[in-house]
């Protein structure tokens, strides 16, 4: 179903840290990704046809996941940061050039407190174009949790709490949301997605079958939402699974898959909603690779 872009970016010499995290602006035609490590830039912009544009690195520690919000407008990018310094701990959104716009959480303290907001190592971000967000914290800290804010980040409804049963997570890795009013979330360490309605945070079902050899890291839709692209960072494969459509959830079925390198490790993903290309972001070979779909 995909193909490797192997022209994208033109110079993979930008990537001078971990690759932790991608996400696509397809109104504008930009890539942003987050990395890792020590003096690197840890937002680095790209143009989808693959040339360097800029890099900036202002009160950014250590992204994991990285979400860009598009409104009639403006254009805000948003990271979560799990760093364990001034910065950490924080959910932040940043002008597409880097500046500073606000910030989730408690900068540089861990906590599960609602007021003021805590986050303890959140994981990612989705925000809908009304300004509803959605967090799941943490990527093991002490929390784990699904948070729905407002747009004036108010909390509207909290699940999950540590386990193994209906509704509770270990780890919530990667979070989307879906026309249908549903909010799919990769509970990673329980090899599992679960799916809540996003009005009411009510469970609606989970998918555990597809996941016996690795849990899923990354849940993301295509372009067309009939399909949902989950990266299985431990055996380096995409698995291209067959999103239901209103109603019930069912069970998993997995459509097609991608295999990757050894020691890829994909971590999180994002697609471009307009050209329907994913790309994938592999800490372990240091890299975004963009896949395009086979017409």
């Amino acid at each position: 179903m995909y193909k490797l872009d192997i022209g994208w970016p033109k110079i993979p010499e930008y990537f001078t840290g971990q690759t932790f995290c991608v996400a696509v602006d397809s109104l504008h035609g930009l890539v942003y990704v987050g990395q890792r490590g020590d003096n690197v830039p840890k937002v680095l912009v790209f143009s989808e046809e693959g040339y360097f544009l800029y890099s900036w690195n202002n009160t950014v520690e250590m992204p994991h996941g990285i979400f860009v919000l598009n409104t009639a407008t403006d254009s805000s990018v948003w990271i979560t940061d799990v760093g364990t310094g001034k910065y950490g701990h924080t959910v932040k959104q940043y002008s597409p050039s880097g500046k500073l716009m606000q910030i989730l959480g408690t900068p540089g303290n861990a906590g599960s407190s609602l007021i003021p907001l805590q986050f303890d190592q959140p994981a990612e971000i989705f925000v809908e174009e009304s300004g509803d967000i959605y967090v799941v914290d943490g990527d093991g800290g002490m929390n784990n949790r699904l948070l729905k804010l407002s747009n004036d980040y108010k909390e509207i409804w909290l699940t999950g709490t540590n386990g193994t049963g209906i509704g509770q997570f270990k780890i919530p890795h990667s979070v989307t949301v879906d026309p249908f009013g549903r909010v799919w979330v990769a509970d990673r360490d329980n090899k599992r997605i679960q799916v809540f309605d996003k009005v009411t945070g009510e469970w609606l079902g989970s998918w555990s079958s597809c996941f016996s050899e690795d849990g899923p890291y990354s849940v993301r839709f295509t372009a067309n939402y009939k399909y949902l692209i989950v990266a299985q960072l431990n055996i380096n494969r995409l698995a291209i699974l067959a999103a239901p459509p209103v109603g019930s959830i069912g069970d998993c079925f997995m459509v097609s898959t991608v295999q990757l390198a050894d020691e890829t490790k994909p971590h999180l993903v994002d697609v471009d909603m307009k050209s329907g290309a994913v790309y994938v972001a592999e800490i372990g070979a240091q890299q975004v690779q963009k896949y395009v779909p086979l017409s």
